[in-house]
Parts: structure tokens; C-alpha cells; sequence
């Protein structure tokens, strides 16, 4: 059964207590299938990178466990990642000179916005991509 443009599609992935970026290529390859499966391909390399940069942020700064959310809906895809830490992330401040700190610039710069929101056991950050069927 073929889903229509406008319906909204849901699915989550816990991959459990990590700290380990290794397991990030199992992670990002179950984005990559998503989006084809919800015909969304055409979104692969913003949508992958900002999964990974979430992923990345909250493994380097929470650990634990970690639940990886992707909705779709009117054109827009949402990727969340939540975590057991209750500190919100700090807004993207660009220092070409540094050799990291750059994710949640990048995100910025990909996204119609992103923001935070606290979770009973932690918090979710978010990234809204603008995503229509093609």
C-alpha cells in the first residue's frame, strides 16, 4: 500500500547505552533506509549528516541510552535524538579556528530550525529539514 504525500510517518530507533561512534554506521544506515522507503532519497546527505551530528553530540556529552526519532510530515522531515542529560545544548557559535564544536552550527545552516525540549529523563534535540516527496 502505497503512503500519500501528506500522511505522516513515524519511526524510532534505540539503540541503547553507548558511547562508542563506531556503532554510528549501523545508526546511519537505518536513517538512509527511511528515507527510501518513504521515498525521501533525495534528502540522504543533509538528513544523514544532521542525524549524525545529533547522534554524535549526544553520545560525546550524555551517553547512555539514546532514542533516535524520524517523523515526516507536509514536507518536512523532523530528526530527534534524546538523551539522559537535562542540559540543553549550547547555541552554535561559528570559531573557524577550532577543530570541533561545529555540529550544531552545521545544523543551523542545514535546517528550517531546531531547538530542545526537556523529556522527563533527559531532553530531545531537534532538527526540522525541509524534505518534499520527489
Amino acid at each position: 500500500m502505497e503512503v500519500p504525500p501528506s500522511a505522516t510517518r513515524h519511526c524510532e530507533l534505540v539503540p541503547g547505552p553507548t558511547r562508542d561512534t563506531a556503532e554510528f554506521g549501523a545508526w546511519i544506515a537505518w536513517v538512509r533506509q527511511k528515507l527510501t522507503d518513504w521515498h525521501l532519497s533525495a534528502h540522504d546527505a543533509d538528513a544523514v549528516l544532521i542525524a549524525a551530528e545529533l547522534l554524535s553530540n549526544a553520545t560525546r556529552h550524555a551517553g547512555g541510552i539514546l532514542r533516535l526519532t524520524l517523523d515526516h510530515h507536509d514536507g518536512v522531515l523532523r530528526i530527534a535524538v534524546t538523551d539522559p542529560s537535562r542540559i540543553p545544548p549550547r547555541p552554535p557559535r561559528h570559531r573557524p579556528e577550532s577543530t570541533g564544536g561545529h555540529g550544531l552550527f552545521i545544523i543551523n545552516s542545514l535546517t528550517l530550525r531546531w531547538g530542545t525540549r526537556p523529556e522527563r529523563d533527559g531532553k530531545t534535540v531537534w532538527a526540522d529539514l525541509s524534505a518534499p516527496l520527489r
